[in-house]
């Protein structure tokens, strides 16, 4: 048996659950969010991308990492929020069937706290776009060719050391079998004012145009 097709057994199953016509799946959230940002920055250029004051640290690192400058705006909200100006959200407090935006790029969370809780992981959904599933892809599988052998890869292409292991695929598909097709957004947490830390405020720029959604 080939371990890994337990991977793409997975990622057709949240297919089917969030209704999105491409997933790929990946070590964490905010490994998928650099991932999509990373995207963003070669099919886009780089922009200055705004978040909620308040949200996960890691959310900010992604900004940056993927080499894109950070604004904040205020913000109330519940479940996931767009990544403005990008077609990008962050779900990570958020999984009910049929959640997918079309067109949209979602990020989703399997970290213990969250509705499918595996321990870790996380997922981009998609829209049907090959070109964007095959760079991601290789981006999260150290920009290797999937099903090439190591010694006869070319190693062409930049990647992250971020694609799950079969046993966590195995356990999400599992625990996804049992989850309830409908499910509220999980509370916020405490989440601190990115914009006062440090190695934010360097980067903090006025809030960019409403995005139309």
């Amino acid at each position: 048996m080939n371990p890994h097709q337990i991977t793409k057994d997975f990622e057709q199953a949240l297919c089917d659950f969030t209704g999105s016509p491409r997933c790929v799946i990946t070590t964490s959230c905010t490994m998928a969010l650099l991932l999509a940002l990373a995207w963003f920055m070669r099919v886009r250029g780089k922009l200055v991308v705004e978040l909620p004051r308040r949200t996960y640290v890691g959310v900010g690192m992604s900004v940056l990492n993927s080499g894109h400058d950070i604004a904040f705006r205020d913000e109330e909200w519940s479940g996931e929020y767009q990544i403005k100006p990008l077609p990008l959200w962050d779900s990570a407090r958020r999984l009910t069937e049929g959640m997918w935006r079309p067109g949209a790029v979602q990020c989703l969370s399997f970290h213990w706290t969250k509705h499918l809780s595996i321990g870790g992981g996380g997922a981009l959904l998609l829209p049907d776009d090959p070109e964007m599933d095959d760079w991601l892809r290789r981006a999260r599988f150290d920009g290797r060719r999937q099903g090439v052998h190591p010694k006869d890869d070319t190693f062409d292409f930049v990647g992250w050391h971020a694609y799950m292991s079969p046993r966590d695929a195995a356990e999400g598909l599992h625990r996804l079998a049992n989850l309830p097709r409908q499910n509220a957004d999980l509370p916020n947490s405490d989440y601190s004012d990115l914009s006062l830390a440090p190695i934010f405020g360097g980067t903090v720029a006025k809030p960019v145009a409403e995005a139309a959604e």
